[in-house]
């Protein structure tokens, strides 16, 4: 088959297309052939070992996608030759092969049906980035549960992935939400998926601004995907209590950070590891995702699907900041 192949860890640049033995599937595992894949950020920082993961060399990137099960495994009694499946979050991509391939062997616990009504497109991008804003706005109850309706959701980077994903689950639970993007474009398209509030986090007067349209209420929860020196005016706009759900770091590391300015508030800051979800809570994270946007008639964003040998292309647009996801058609 042929296949994205990871040779170092210099970067994405260095990805090349070559062939590889097809894949055949082992005891509770199914071979999918590979018809739409999806580009996230970690795909870019785990070829650069700045990703907690240290896969044999070559390795294949690729976390999410969508296909047909071409074999199962010994043992496998609940996914069939010839259902078109998506993955829900396993090690696939990380520590063993991913999607960036004509086939990927998955462990048949992490597959999971298209949704009713949902094309195969939408279906390849979603899982990873909606069970990660998943996990971003449950972890602060015990157990998780959303944050109580009406409170305020500030979502940082929300035309990305996450961003997306954050936005749509935010609107879900009746959360007031702000959405912060650098693209006027872009914020409009948020305001479309139902931000409350959009804002160009470039603005000289940004915490002056997300305080003067919120008044008298201050954010509950932060999702920040940017970090660097956005994160200090994130905690300024924290009300007493505030939460930051840390998930990316795409505007580098933090610069300046003065601990005293989560003291008086009791604000708190948690990280985010959508690998710590077990196969059944995968499935049940997903279940409820599902439902929520299915209830408001919404659907999963793409931004760009390009053809397989153009993958460097699409690592292009997700390092310039997509409205949404970027696929990989793999097949037709």
């Amino acid at each position: 088959m042929r296949a994205w192949l990871m040779d170092d860890y210099e970067d994405v640049e260095n990805l090349r297309l070559g062939e590889v033995p097809d894949p055949q599937p082992g005891p509770a595992q199914v071979v999918m052939r590979v018809k739409f894949a999806a580009l996230n950020p970690a795909d870019a920082f785990l070829a650069r070992k700045m990703y907690p993961a240290n896969p044999s060399l070559p390795h294949i990137l690729g976390r999410d996608g969508v296909g047909e099960v071409e074999a199962v495994g010994p043992g496998v009694e609940n996914v069939h030759v010839g259902e078109t499946v998506g993955i829900l979050r396993c090690e696939v991509g990380v520590e063993q092969w991913g999607t960036l391939a004509e086939k990927v062997v998955v462990p048949a616990k992490s597959v999971t049906r298209t949704p009713t009504g949902w094309s195969d497109e939408e279906m390849a991008g979603a899982p990873l980035v909606f069970l990660t804003a998943w996990q971003a706005l449950t972890q602060w109850a015990d157990p998780p549960a959303p944050p109580s309706a009406k409170s305020v959701l500030l979502v940082t980077g929300a035309s990305g992935g996450v961003g997306v994903a954050s936005v749509l689950l935010g609107k879900s639970m009746n959360l007031t939400v702000v959405a912060l993007s650098r693209s006027a474009k872009k914020r409009a398209k948020l305001q479309k998926l139902g931000a409350d509030f959009v804002f160009d986090p470039m603005d000289g007067n940004l915490v002056k601004s997300v305080t003067a349209a919120l008044n008298p209420r201050m954010v509950d929860l932060a999702v920040d995907n940017v970090g660097g020196a956005l994160l200090p005016q994130v905690v300024a706009l924290l009300g007493y209590g505030g939460r930051i759900s840390v998930v990316g770091r795409s505007g580098g590391m933090v610069p300046k950070f003065n601990t005293a300015t989560l003291f008086f508030h009791r604000n708190r800051i948690g990280g985010v590891s959508v690998g710590d979800y077990t196969a059944p809570e995968a499935h049940e994270a997903w279940e409820q995702i599902v439902g929520r946007l299915d209830a408001m008639g919404q659907r999963p964003q793409v931004d760009t699907i390009v053809p397989f040998e153009e993958v460097k292309t699409g690592f292009d647009r997700l390092a310039k900041g997509p409205m949404g996801k970027v696929l990989v058609q793999v097949a037709d």
